[in-house]
This record gives structure tokens, sequence and C-alpha cells, in this order.
């Protein structure tokens, strides 16, 4: 444990916004440990969205769970982080609030169209653009209790990264690797 008090990051948004670049982006900047929310999908999960299905609340709780005990594992470590996760409603960016002392988000918004136009571009993936509609119906906004600032994702990704940088006011040395 290094004594100083960690931060733990969520880049959120729809499937196709950019949480992965933007991510990255801060974690390399930063040295907050990385880790993509997708890895941390059961097999079922996986399956049931390849097959174009919503996951329900109830296959989503474990895995919002998973998410908040690895953030809280590396803060009990003094370890800083920072995940990519949906977090589309309230109900489960409470759950990530479970886990380490404070969480911020980084939420990225923008149209449909957008959104859109990257999922088609996307190779390997296992979200398939027809789940984008289901996704736009279940996101709740950040509230004003919330931590977080929005982040308009038609901007250059080095924009979205130093704008996401100011907001959070970590330096280099203050994140612990």
């Amino acid at each position: 444990m290094t004594g100083e008090p960690t931060r733990h990051v969520v880049v959120m948004g729809v499937s196709g916004s950019g949480k992965t670049t933007i991510a990255h982006g801060v974690a390399d900047e930063t040295g907050l440990e990385f880790a993509e929310a997708d890895a941390f999908h059961s097999p079922e999960n996986i399956a049931t969205m390849q097959r174009g299905i919503p996951l329900t609340d109830e296959d989503r709780w474990p895995w919002l769970r998973s998410l908040a005990e690895w953030m809280d594992a590396r803060a009990d470590a003094g370890v800083s982080t920072i995940i990519t996760c949906s977090a589309l409603k309230r109900t489960y960016r409470d759950v990530l609030r479970e886990g380490p002392p404070s969480v911020d988000f980084l939420h990225l918004d923008g149209p449909a169209e957008v959104i859109k136009g990257r999922m088609s571009k996307r190779e390997g993936h296992f979200m398939p653009a027809s789940l984008l509609q289901s996704q736009l119906a279940t996101l709740e906004a950040l509230e004003p209790d919330e931590s977080g600032i929005v982040l308009d994702l038609r901007q250059p990704p080095e924009q979205l990264i130093e704008r996401a940088l100011t907001w959070l006011d970590i330096a280099p040395a203050v994140a612990t690797h």
C-alpha cells in the first residue's frame, strides 16, 4: 500500500463509442492500470450478445460485481485503475461504486449515426450493431451527484484524452502502476 489515495475511472458509453481508445490513452498518460470490461463477461453473456439478444439486468449483475471487486482489490493494493464499461444505467454505476472508495466516470456520448458507422467498421467484436438501439434506449445520463463528465465522441481521440486528463486532474506521478 502506497499511502496515496487511489483513483478509479470508468470510461462509459454504448458499444462503439470509443471507450477502449480513450481508456488506453488515459492509461498511457497516467499509468492507471487498464482493464477491458468485456473480458469480464461470462461465455454465456458473450454468446447471448453474439446472437443479437440484449443482456438482462440479471445477466449483468455478476459481471458488474466482478468489475467492482477488481477495482476494489487494486485499491486495497494501492493501485489506481481505468476500465471500460458501458455502465448504461445508474443502478449499474451504483454497483461499480460498491468496489473502490470512489469512482469517476468519463461518458463518451454522441449521435447514434456516428456510433453505428463506427460499429460497422469494427472487426472481431462480439457486439453486433443491431444491439445499438437497445443500448441507447437503456442509457441513463450521469446524474448531478455522480462524479463524471460527458465527452463528445465526435472530437478526435487526442482532444478527448486531453479533456479527460484535465477534468480528472491526474498527473503521471500521482497515478500508481
